[in-house]
C-alpha cells in the first residue's frame, strides 16, 4: 500500500487502503481481506448509507461484537455519515437511554445478534437494519430483506467533519457525548503508529472492545494507517487467548489491565508458553487504566516483550502519553511522556505549574475534540486558556514523565487528608499474594470518607487483610492504610475491563466501624492493650469499663489525646498519629493500629 501523506480523514484512509494489496484484516468469521477488500467492503456499506438517506451530519448507531463486519461497518458509517458504536452487551433500558440521547437517524445491528436493542430502535421509530458478511463476500452490508449493498462511491468528508461520538462513563453524573473528528482520529492514529514505530509488517491482535476508543483508535485506525494488518477475534476470550496467539501470529496487542492479569494467567501454563512461542510478539501495549509496576514485571516475565504503558481518554480522541519503546527509557509507575498532544500541569486557579508540583493534567492538541455535544456548560467548564482539563491529578518529573495520582472526584477526603486511591492500588499490588487490587472511599460520619480496599489473590496465595494492612503501613502514611480490606474472588469490571471504583462499598456492603458507647466490659486480652488501658485510666481518672468503649465518651478530648500519643511513643517507640484517635477511639481500635504499626499481631513484650 502506498503512503505518501498520512490522510486527514477515514476517507482519505480508505483511498489509501484502495491502492493495497497486503492483508488489512484476518477474523475468525471471515476469509482473509486485504486492503482493498476492506476499503471497498467499508466504500459498500458508506453508499448503501447515503442510499437510505443517510446525510453527513446523521448519527448511525452499531450493536455488534467485535467482527470483520463491525470493522467495515464502522468505517463506512464514520465516512458517510456520524458513527455511535454501542455496548452489545447493554439491557434494554440502557439502549433505550442511548438511543434517545443520540436520538441516530439508524440503527445497525448484527445479524446474528439477539438484542434488545432492535425493539429499543423501533419504540423509537428509528430506522433498523442488519449488518453482516455476505455470502462469499468479505464483508458485506445486509440490509433486513437480505439484499446487499453495492455502493461504489466513496461520500466526501472534511477533516473537522463529526466522524465518531462516543459517551463519556458518566462518573460523575449523566454521561456527555463526546463529539471526535476525522482530524482528532486521524491525527491520534498516527500519533500512536509514531510511538509504536508501527510499520506494514505489523500484525495487531484486536482484543479491545470496538465500541470504546480504545480498540477503535489504538488497535484498528492506527495500524491500519501504518499499512499494517488488524487480527479482529470476537472481544476477549482469556481461555482463547494463547491459540490466538499461535493462529494469527500477532506483533503486538494493547489491552487494559486485567485483561493483562487473565492473559499472564493463561500463558503461565507449559501449554500456554507453548502457543506464547509462535508469536513473534515485539512489545503489548497497556492503556485506559493505571498499570501497576508489579504487574509490569509480570507481565513482561511472562509474555518476554517489552509492556508499553500510555494513557488515553476518549476526549483526546485516546493517547496522550506513552513510554516510549526501547532502548528509550521507560520508566514504570509512569505513563510516560507527551506522545501527540502537549501535556502540562494546571493549578486549581488556572496556573501552568512547574516541574515536580502536583495539579491537574492539561492537554491541547489537533486530537483534542473540541468540547461536548450540545453541552455548552460542560465545555466551558472543561476548558481554560486553550487547554483541556482531564480531571486527573499528576506531576511531570524533570524528563517529563507523566505520574498519574488518581481522578481528582476519585481523591479520599479523610479528616482533611487527600488520600490518592491509585497510590494505595499500586501498593497492594506489590505484595506478592495480591493478583488485583482496587482502593476506594466509604462514608464515615466522624472523618467524612474512610479509606477501604478489595484485593484478589493470586492462585494458591494467603494473605490476611491485617497482613495486608501492615504491608500497606510499612510503606504508606498511617491516614492512607485501608481501615477495612475485603478479599473477594473478582472485581467488578466495566464494559472495557477497567475495575470500578465508583460503587464499589455498596456493591461490597462495606460500611464505616464507628464504635459507640455500649456498656462493654470486656476485659483487656493483649499486652498492647493492657497498655493501651493502662494509660487511658490514668489520663482519665477513671477505670476503663472494657476495651470497646469509647474514648470520647467515657470523657476523652482531642488534648487527653494528643498525651496519650506522647505517652504511647514514649512507652512503645511508636509514632501513633492522633488521627487514630478519630478513627478507632477505643481500646481494642488503637491496639489493633498499634499492632499494624508495631509489625506484630497484637503482641509487644
Amino acid at each position: 500500500m502506498k503512503n505518501p501523506i498520512l490522510p486527514a480523514t477515514i476517507g482519505g484512509l480508505l483511498e489509501l487502503l484502495q491502492t493495497g494489496d497486503g492483508a488489512a484484516l484476518e477474523s475468525l468469521d471471515a476469509p482473509t481481506a486485504s486492503h482493498a477488500d476492506l476499503a471497498t467492503a467499508a466504500i459498500s456499506v458508506a453508499g448503501e448509507l447515503r442510499a437510505r438517506g443517510v446525510a453527513r451530519g446523521d448519527r448511525v448507531a452499531i450493536v455488534s461484537p467485535n467482527s470483520a463486519s463491525m470493522v467495515s461497518a464502522f468505517l463506512g458509517a464514520a465516512t458517510a455519515a456520524t458513527c455511535a458504536p454501542l455496548n452489545p452487551a447493554y439491557g434494554r433500558s440502557e439502549f433505550d437511554f442511548f438511543l434517545g440521547d443520540l436520538k441516530p437517524k439508524l440503527l445497525l445491528v448484527d445479524a446474528a445478534l439477539d438484542t434488545p436493542a432492535r425493539n429499543a430502535a423501533q419504540a423509537r421509530n428509528i430506522a433498523v437494519a442488519e449488518v453482516g458478511r455476505a455470502q462469499n463476500a468479505v464483508s458485506g452490508f445486509v440490509t433486513v430483506d437480505g439484499t446487499v449493498a453495492n455502493g461504489t462511491q466513496l461520500p466526501p468528508c472534511s477533516p473537522d467533519d463529526v466522524a465518531l461520538v462516543l459517551h463519556t462513563s458518566g462518573t460523575t453524573s449523566r454521561p456527555k457525548i463526546v463529539p471526535l473528528s476525522h482530524r482528532n482520529l486521524m491525527t491520534s492514529a498516527h500519533n500512536i503508529g509514531a510511538t509504536l514505530s508501527l510499520s506494514a509488517a505489523d500484525r495487531s491482535l484486536t482484543i479491545m472492545p470496538l465500541f470504546h476508543i480504545h480498540g477503535l483508535v489504538a488497535a484498528l485506525l492506527a495500524p491500519l494507517a501504518a499499512g499494517g494488518t488488524i487480527i479482529v477475534p470476537p472481544g476477549f476470550l482469556a481461555s482463547e487467548f494463547a491459540g490466538w496467539l499461535a493462529r494469527f501470529r500477532p506483533t503486538w496487542y494493547s489491552a487494559v489491565p486485567t485483561m493483562h492479569q487473565a492473559i499472564v494467567q493463561r500463558l503461565s501454563t507449559a501449554d500456554g508458553r507453548a502457543l506464547r512461542a509462535k508469536a513473534p510478539l515485539r512489545f503489548v501495549r497497556s492503556s485506559s487504566a493505571a498499570l501497576a509496576p508489579a504487574t509490569i514485571r509480570d507481565i513482561e516475565a511472562v509474555v518476554g516483550v517489552p509492556v508499553i504503558e500510555a494513557y488515553g481518554m476518549t476526549e483526546a480522541a485516546h493517547q496522550m502519553t506513552s513510554n516510549p519503546l526501547p532502548p528509550a527509557i521507560r520508566k514504570p509507575g509512569t505513563v510516560g511522556i507527551a506522545a501527540g498532544p502537549e501535556v502540562a500541569i494546571m493549578s486549581s486557579g488556572g496556573a501552568i505549574l512547574p516541574i515536580g508540583e502536583l495539579g491537574e493534567v492539561v492537554i491541547r492538541g489537533l486530537n483534542v475534540a473540541a468540547g461536548y455535544l450540545d453541552n455548552p456548560e460542560a465545555s466551558n467548564a472543561a476548558f481554560t486558556a486553550g487547554w483541556f482539563r482531564t480531571g486527573d491529578q499528576g506531576v511531570l518529573d524533570a524528563d517529563r514523565y507523566l505520574t498519574l495520582t488518581g481522578r481528582l472526584k476519585e481523591l479520599i477526603n479523610r479528616a482533611g487528608e487527600k488520600i490518592a486511591p491509585l497510590e494505595v492500588d499500586g501498593v497492594l499490588a506489590d505484595h506478592p499474594a495480591v493478583a488485583q487490587a482496587i482502593c476506594f472511599g466509604i462514608s464515615h460520619p466522624i472523618l467524612g470518607e474512610d479509606v477501604a480496599a478489595a484485593v484478589v489473590l493470586k492462585p494458591g496465595m494467603t494473605v490476611t487483610p491485617r497482613g495486608l494492612r501492615e504491608f500497606v503501613a510499612a510503606r504508606l502514611a498511617y491516614f492512607k492504610v485501608p481501615r477495612q480490606i475485603r478479599i473477594v474472588d473478582r472485581i467488578p469490571v466495566g464494559a472495557t475491563g477497567k475495575l470500578q471504583r465508583r460503587g464499589l462499598a455498596e456493591q461490597l456492603d462495606i460500611q464505616a466501624e464507628v464504635p459507640v458507647i455500649s456498656g462493654d466490659t470486656t476485659a483487656p486480652s493483649s499486652p498492647l492493650e493492657e497498655i493501651v488501658s493502662a494509660a487511658w485510666s490514668d489520663l482519665l481518672g477513671r477505670d476503663i469499663p472494657g476495651v470497646h468503649e469509647n474514648f470520647f465518651a467515657l470523657g476523652g478530648d482531642s488534648m487527653l489525646a494528643a498525651r496519650i500519643v506522647s505517652r504511647l511513643r514514649e512507652s512503645l517507640r511508636v509514632e501513633l498519629p492522633l488521627l487514630a484517635f478519630f478513627d478507632t477511639p477505643t481500646v481494642a481500635g488503637i491496639a489493633s493500629e498499634l499492632g499494624v504499626l508495631l509489625g506484630a499481631e497484637g503482641e509487644h513484650g
